[in-house]
Formats: C-alpha cells, sequence, structure tokens
C-alpha cells in the first residue's frame, strides 16, 4: 500500500530551524514531483514548496523563498524540507504530497493534481 509519512515537525521559536521528512513507501518517488503544503488554522492548504519529477525545478511561494529547501534522497526513498529563519507565521500542518510527472509549479498551485497525501505534521513557531 502506497503511503507517505511526515516527521520532524515540532515547537521552535522565531528564528530557529527545523527539518521535515517524508517516507515514502510501497512506490518509488521516481518520476513524480513531490511538494509540501501547509495549513494554518482557518485558512486553505497551500502549496509552499515543490520539486518537479525532473528534479531541476523548484518553486517556492514568496514568503518561504531563500528559506526553505526542499530536497530528496531517492537511495532513502524520502522527501525533506528544510526550514531556516522560521516566523511566526509558518506555523501549520505541513504535508507531503507526491503528483506524477508534473512540473514543481503544477505541484504547488493545482492540488487536484496530486495523486497520495501524508497525514501532516504540525510546525509551532512560537516564543
Amino acid at each position: 500500500q502506497a503511503q507517505l509519512v511526515e516527521s520532524g515537525g515540532g515547537l521552535v521559536q522565531p528564528g530557529g530551524s527545523l527539518r521535515l521528512s517524508c517516507a515514502a513507501s510501497g512506490f518509488s518517488l521516481d518520476g513524480y514531483a513531490v511538494g509540501w503544503f501547509r495549513q494554518a488554522p482557518g485558512t486553505e492548504r497551500e502549496g509552499v514548496s515543490c520539486e518537479g519529477a525532473n528534479t531541476f525545478s523548484e518553486y517556492h511561494i514568496d514568503s518561504v523563498k531563500g528559506r526553505f529547501t526542499i530536497s530528496r534522497d531517492n537511495a532513502k526513498n524520502t522527501v525533506y524540507l528544510d526550514m531556516n529563519s522560521l516566523k511566526p507565521e509558518d506555523t501549520g500542518v505541513y504535508y507531503c504530497a507526491v503528483a506524477r510527472g508534473y512540473t514543481a509549479f503544477s505541484t504547488c498551485k493545482y492540488t487536484t493534481r496530486i495523486e497520495l497525501w501524508g497525514q501532516g505534521t504540525l510546525v509551532t513557531v512560537s516564543s
């Protein structure tokens, strides 16, 4: 059974860093675009950082550019989101997701193309 399992969330002070991991099982990430999405209380889920299926394209929303990095380890079949200089507005539940064959931009912007979601991990940025 294909699934994605996120880990690494928690409470961090403003200015701190976290690394989120998303382990895929039951299928290979090869050929899939991968993305991290965020849902804050009372808001819709939004694509934060995505990497295209070709692994050469990346997309980040403006508010995280220069602070978040998305990467994948094919050997471990795992996707990562490195988050630095965290701000209170980065608080939310972070979900990883995959979409076969799409670009980074399409994956982040068109959630109807997502084939599989993880269960989410909570990130709280607060002093």
